[in-house]
């Protein structure tokens, strides 16, 4: 193997494993609410162009690195949308403020109303 490609699979990896904290919380989480669906149709649909160029290229790590980014950005995707229209991301989104303190509750903690 000549460095370039050595490069390639390092590079591959250490982008990969980038991503993984972020698929991980997401799936854990269920929140995707700091994700912007603009952002990420976008991307799917750059990745989906960017296909054509990839499979014109021999093949090497570029090759793995731009599955994982496909799969990835599609996760995230299909992700933002399905947990968006969830009952528990609802359930969040629209959860009330804590209730306040009765007047009560202050005079005897020593809180003026």
């Amino acid at each position: 193997m000549n460095v370039a490609v050595v490069a390639g699979a390092i590079s591959t990896g250490l982008f990969a494993m980038s991503y993984l904290p972020m698929l991980v919380k997401a799936v854990r989480s269920k929140d995707l609410s700091s994700y912007s669906v603009g952002n990420l149709v976008i991307t799917n649909l750059g990745n989906g162009l960017y296909t054509v160029y990839v499979l014109s290229m021999p093949f090497g790590p570029i090759w793995f690195l731009h599955t994982f980014y496909l799969v990835a950005s599609a996760l995230m995707l299909v992700w933002f949308v399905r947990y968006r229209s969830s009952p528990r991301a609802k359930g969040k989104a629209g959860a009330s403020p804590a209730s306040p303190v009765s007047p009560t509750h202050q005079r005897d903690a020593g809180v003026r109303p």
